[in-house]
């Protein structure tokens, strides 16, 4: 296959993280998240809002060293700079509830079911993502929301593959490929 930069996006919990994981070791190429530009590194994390200006400059430096990569997670509002660099955006969906059961499991596995508990050190933030995480599919474009997402996927020149709903991985990796064969073919 040529060179391929891939965007995955969509909401938090769909999976953009993982696919962009696997698609990655299959390509043998980098893998960069959005959220390792957009936030601080604070303990506990996702607490600091990197400056825009510093977050596409690192992400523009990462992108720029690699010919072939995987780039996962949201980037609407303060990366559009890269959408040029895109050869194909995939777009993950899933029901909500499945969604934000992965997103509380994810929560628990980090940080101690303990410390999300009511009463505990990160009730609070773990409180106030997961309210936040349940607006997307009915959010407005001042949030990031399926909306928002989809508006910005109408914008895009480049290809885009739609993958709704809870398939195994390894079945999202091989979509992924068979759109990047029918493009070099093309």
């Amino acid at each position: 296959m040529r060179t391929s930069r891939i965007h995955a996006v969509g909401a938090s919990g769909s999976g953009t993280t993982t696919l962009g994981r696997a698609l990655a070791i299959r390509l043998g190429c980098s893998r960069f998240d959005t959220d390792d530009y957009y936030w601080l590194p604070t303990d506990p994390p996702f607490q600091t809002v990197r400056e825009r200006s510093a977050r596409q400059a690192l992400l523009g430096g990462d992108l720029a060293r690699d010919g072939v990569w995987v780039l996962s997670g949201s980037l609407c509002g303060w990366g559009d700079i890269f959408i040029p660099l895109f050869d194909l955006v995939v777009f993950l969906w899933l029901p909500p509830t499945i969604r934000l059961a992965r997103l509380l499991e994810r929560e628990r596995r980090r940080y101690g079911e303990e410390a999300i508990a009511s009463g505990g050190r990160l009730h609070e933030p773990h409180t106030a993502f997961m309210t936040w995480a349940a607006g997307y599919d009915e959010g407005g474009l001042e949030m990031r929301s399926l909306r928002l997402h989809e508006e910005w996927l109408g914008e895009l020149a480049c290809p885009t593959l739609r993958l709704a709903g809870d398939d195994p991985t390894d079945a999202q990796v091989e979509r992924v490929l068979d759109r990047l064969r029918e493009r070099c073919s093309a």
